[in-house]
């Protein structure tokens, strides 16, 4: 009789452990995949942040080194994503990343504007956090966000190279603008994906997710100078 109430209560507490799970409303999957992503995450931001650090002083690459190192190893990510490698070419990616931002943040810090890099990080952080937390907690599918992203993409490529053509500072600062906007939404759009079930490979989920936090640092970065006029 005692063997058979142990196993009621046992079951019960089974029970209970996976209610928790089913009123939280992830999965234990979904979970597994959200806490390997931020301890990637966490950990390619760092490695990212050393790079740059180590190349503050140094050059930047260039616009093609950078656009062909970056398709380049983020296609590799993608080809490489269900095994260790990918995990080494994330970092190599993310690492390249933080190289080429070393020289533009050395640049702030020579003209005495750290400031505004610090501003930038701490902007970068709070949104990201907020941003995630708001994802989490509310447990809503921003998965009807896509076509909204897929467009919003396309339009600020265009915008982009148009800027570039122009040499319009005005332009500029609205691509900026535009970026900021695009990467908070896309932090939303793959954190649901991550609880909903829409992504099931972190190493994946650590990639766009580092670059939407690169992208919005960047973007703050310039739109911060251009307020304080250092830019």
């Amino acid at each position: 009789m005692e063997d058979k109430r142990f196993g009621v209560q046992n079951n019960q507490a089974t029970y209970s452990s996976a209610g928790e799970t089913a009123r939280a409303g992830i999965s234990d999957d979904a979970m597994k995949v959200l806490r390997s992503t931020y301890l990637l995450l966490g950990m390619t931001l760092a490695f990212s942040a050393l790079t740059a650090f180590l190349n503050m002083n140094g050059s930047h690459p260039g616009f093609i080194i950078t656009i062909v190192g970056y398709l380049g190893l983020l296609f590799a990510t993608y080809k490489l994503k269900n095994s260790v490698w990918g995990i080494v070419t994330t970092f190599a990616l993310t690492g390249f990343m933080g190289y080429t931002l070393g020289p533009i943040i050395g640049a702030f810090v020579a003209a005495g504007a750290s400031q505004i890099v610090a501003q930038a990080l701490t902007l970068t952080a709070v949104a990201f956090v907020g941003l995630s937390a708001t994802a989490i907690i509310t447990k809503k599918d921003f998965s009807f966000m896509s076509s909204f992203l897929t467009a919003g993409a396309f339009v600020l490529i265009g915008a982009m190279v148009l800027a570039f053509i122009m040499e319009s500072s005005v332009l500029h600062l609205a691509v900026s603008a535009g970026f900021t906007i695009f990467a908070s939404i896309m932090i939303l759009f793959e954190t649901s994906q991550i609880i909903k079930g829409g992504e099931r490979n972190y190493i994946i989920a650590t990639v766009g997710l580092y670059v939407s936090i690169y992208n919005l640092f960047v973007s703050l970065l310039h739109l911060l100078a251009a307020f304080s006029g250092e830019d």
